[in-house]
C-alpha cells in the first residue's frame, strides 16, 4: 500500500520481554494492514543485576533483539518501514548503564519509561502512602526527561492504575503541572499510549486534563499502542487523534534517526479513514 501520509506505530514489543507474542514481521504486517507507513520496535531494554528481569530481555539477548528487528526490516523492505527502537527504564542509579546501552546501537527512537508497578520501584519508593508515591512518580518522569537520554516519555500517568483507591486527579494536578514544566524545558516529547484504554482505569495515558496541560506547554506528542501482540498494532489511533485534537493539538510526531517527523492530525485522520476506519 502506498502511504501519502507517514504515520507509524511507535511502540511495540517482542517475545524477548517475556510478556509479548509475535515476531516483528507479524507486527509489521499488522501495521501494513492498518495503513501505517512504518513500525518502530521498542521492546523493554535489558537491565543489569536482574533488575525486573521477568518483564524484559536479558543482557545476553540484546544482540538477538537487534537481529530480530533487522530481519524484519529486510523482510519488509519496499512494503513498510521497520525501525529499531527501545523502551528504556529510567531508575535512579542506572543512568550510566542506559547511556552506554543507547549509544551501542543505531536506534531511531528511544522511549523513556517509569514503571511504578515493578517490584524494585515499589520497594524503593512506596512506603504506604499512595499520594506520595504518585508525587514521586511524576517527579521521576521529569527526572527522566532531564537526563537527555530519551526522545519521548511513555504512558505518562501509568501510576494511576496502581494506586486506584487513592487516585485523585485534582489533588495530584499541581505535581503533574510541575513535572510538565520541567519536561517542557527539557524539550522531550510525551506519549499518548492507547493501551491505557484496556487497563484498570480504562482511559488512554495520559488522562485528558493532563493532555491539555501538555498542549498548553507545547510539548510534542507521539501516539503508540504499546502493542504486545500483532493485533494491537495501531489500536485506537483514530480515537487518540481525536483526543489530541480536543486537547488543542494540531500535529503529532514520530521519530526517524532520533529526529522528530511531524504529521498533521488532519492528514493522519484522513489516512486512517481511507484505509481501515476505526
Amino acid at each position: 500500500m502506498t502511504n501519502s501520509t507517514k504515520l507509524y506505530e511507535t511502540h511495540s514489543h517482542t517475545p524477548l520481554c517475556k510478556h509479548a507474542l509475535g515476531d516483528p514481521e507479524e507486527y509489521a504486517l499488522a501495521a501494513q494492514r492498518r495503513g501505517l507507513a512504518g513500525l518502530t520496535v521498542t521492546c523493554h531494554n535489558p537491565m543489569p543485576d536482574g533488575f525486573s528481569s521477568r518483564v524484559r530481555m536479558g543482557v545476553d539477548e540484546f544482540e538477538i533483539y537487534l537481529e530480530l528487528v533487522d530481519r524484519a526490516r529486510r523482510a519488509m523492505a519496499g512494503e513498510i518501514d521497520v525501525l529499531l527502537g527501545i523502551e528504556a527504564d529510567y531508575f535512579p542509579g542506572y543512568e550510566s548503564w542506559l547511556e552506554r546501552q543507547i549509544h551501542s546501537a543505531d536506534f531511531h527512537y528511544v522511549i523513556g519509561s517509569v514503571h511504578p508497578q515493578i517490584p524494585e520501584f515499589r520497594e524503593r519508593f512506596h512506603h504506604g502512602d499512595d499520594f506520595r508515591f504518585q508525587q514521586t512518580y511524576f517527579r521521576m518522569l521529569a527526572d527522566a526527561a532531564e537526563t537527555g537520554l530519551f526522545d519521548c516519555i511513555s504512558h505518562p500517568d501509568l501510576v494511576k492504575n496502581h494506586t486506584l483507591p487513592n487516585w485523585d486527579r485534582g489533588r495530584i494536578m499541581p505535581d503533574v503541572q510541575r513535572a510538565l514544566d520541567r519536561i517542557q524545558a527539557a524539550g522531550v516529547a510525551m506519549e499518548i499510549n492507547t493501551s491505557g484504554a484496556n487497563k484498570t482505569i480504562p482511559e488512554m495515558n495520559p488522562f485528558p486534563a493532563m493532555l491539555r496541560e501538555m498542549c498548553l506547554r507545547e510539548i510534542p506528542i507521539v501516539i503508540g499502542a504499546d502493542a504486545h501482540e500483532p493485533e494491537r498494532v495501531g489500536d485506537r489511533f483514530l480515537q487518540a487523534l481525536h483526543l489530541a485534537r480536543q486537547a488543542g493539538y494540531e500535529s503529532i510526531q514520530y521519530f526517524v534517526g532520533r529526529e522528530p517527523q511531524v504529521v498533521a492530525i488532519a492528514d493522519a485522520e484522513a489516512q486512517l479513514r481511507r484505509t481501515v476506519g476505526d
